[in-house]
C-alpha cells in the first residue's frame, strides 16, 4: 500500500482485497470529505492519497487508480484462490463502488491476457487467451470491471521495473554482483515499461479527464507499455551496459530458450503492444524503453548520500 511520502502502516494494509469489507469503508470515508482529488490503492506516485490515509475534510476522490494485484505469477499457479480475490473480485467490487458514485476507475492490467502466438503487437481488439491463471485471473477482473462500471479504464502494461521493488532489471543488478556469467531468456519478446512512464500516463489520463470532463470514449481497453520492444537478455544486456558505465562489473550474459529456464507458469513468447489507441484517446506515448532503462539504472547505481 502507498501512500504520502512520509506516510507508513504497520501490518495489514488499510485496503485489503481479502477484506472487501475494507474497500466499501475507505472510500465512504474519502466521499465523505471536502475537496477533489485521487484515490490510488497500490500506487507510489508522490502526492496522491490513498484510502485509509485520507484525511477528512481535505480530499474527495474524482478518480480512483487500482494498480493493486496478484503479481507473483508461478506462486498463482498454486495459490488460485488468493489470485482470483486480488486479481478479479477485488477490482470487481472496487468498480461497484465506483460505478454507484459516477467516479472513474483507471485499472491496471497485464499483456499476460494473450497466449503470445500472434506474432505481431497486440490490439485492443485481439482475442485474448491466457495461459496462465495470473492471466485468467486479470483476464476476469478486466471483464467484471468493464461490466460493473461504464466509467472504467483498463490499462494493459508489460515487464513492468522500477528502482524499488522486486523487479528484474533490479534483480539483474544484484545478480551480476554475485555471478560472472548470468544466463537470459532471449526468445520471448514484449515491451519493458518503466513504472515512472506508466504513473506519469495514468496522471496524464487524469489530467485529460480532469479538463474535459469525463467522455464516453475514454471507457474501455488501453495498452500503455513503453515505446519499443526487446527479449528478457536484450533487457538484461542494456540494464548491466548502463551500470557497467557507472563502474559496476559487467558479467557474461549467455541467451538462453525458454526451455532452458523451466517455470510453473508458461510465459508468452510474444506479447508486444500496440498502443496507438492510448495515444489517439489521450494523447500518451510512453518513452523508449532503452532511455528510460538508463534513468532507473542510474537512480539504481548512484552513490549514497
Amino acid at each position: 500500500m502507498a501512500g504520502r511520502p512520509g506516510l507508513h502502516r504497520l501490518g495489514r494494509p488499510a485496503i485489503d482485497f481479502d477484506r472487501p469489507e475494507t474497500l466499501d469503508a475507505a472510500l465512504e470515508a474519502a466521499l465523505d470529505t471536502a475537496a477533489p482529488g485521487l484515490v490510488v490503492p497500490g500506487l507510489v506516485v508522490p502526492g496522491l492519497v490513498v484510502p485509509g490515509l485520507v484525511v477528512p475534510g481535505l480530499v474527495v476522490p474524482g478518480l480512483v487508480v487500482n494498480a493493486a494485484a496478484w503479481t507473483a505469477v508461478d506462486a498463482a499457479e498454486q495459490e488460485v484462490a488468493a489470485a482470483e480475490r486480488a486479481n478479479r473480485d477485488g477490482p470487481a467490487r472496487l468498480a461497484e463502488l465506483c460505478a454507484a458514485r459516477a467516479v472513474p476507475l483507471i485499472h491496471v492490467s497485464t499483456d499476460y491476457v494473450f497466449d503470445g502466438t500472434k506474432g505481431t503487437p497486440y490490439a485492443e481488439t485481439d482475442p485474448t487467451s491466457p495461459r496462465t491463471v495470473y492471466g485468467r485471473t486479470k483476464l476476469d477482473g478486466e471483464r467484471a470491471i468493464l461490466q460493473a462500471h461504464d466509467r472504467a479504464i483498463i490499462l494493459r502494461t508489460a515487464w513492468v521495473y522500477s528502482p524499488y521493488g522486486r523487479n528484474f532489471v533490479r534483480t539483474m543488478l544484484d545478480a551480476a554482483t554475485k555471478r560472472p556469467v548470468l544466463r537470459v531468456v532471449g526468445d520471448q519478446r514484449g515491451n519493458p515499461t518503466s513504472a515512472d512512464d506508466l504513473a506519469a500516463a495514468i496522471l496524464a489520463i487524469a489530467e485529460r479527464i480532469g479538463r474535459t470532463g469525463w467522455q464516453a470514449g475514454y471507457a474501455g481497453l488501453f495498452h500503455a507499455a513503453g515505446t519499443g520492444d526487446t527479449t528478457w537478455h536484450g533487457l538484461a544486456t542494456a540494464a548491466l551496459e548502463d551500470a557497467a558505465r557507472a563502474g559496476h562489473k559487467m558479467p557474461e550474459i549467455q541467451a538462453i530458450a525458454t526451455a532452458d529456464w523451466p517455470t510453473p507458469a508458461a510465459r508468452p513468447a510474444d506479447s508486444r503492444l500496440d498502443c496507438t489507441r492510448l495515444h489517439d484517446v489521450f494523447g500518451v506515448r510512453l518513452p523508449h524503453w532503452r532511455n528510460s532503462v538508463a534513468k532507473v539504472v542510474a537512480t539504481l547505481t548512484a552513490p549514497a548520500t
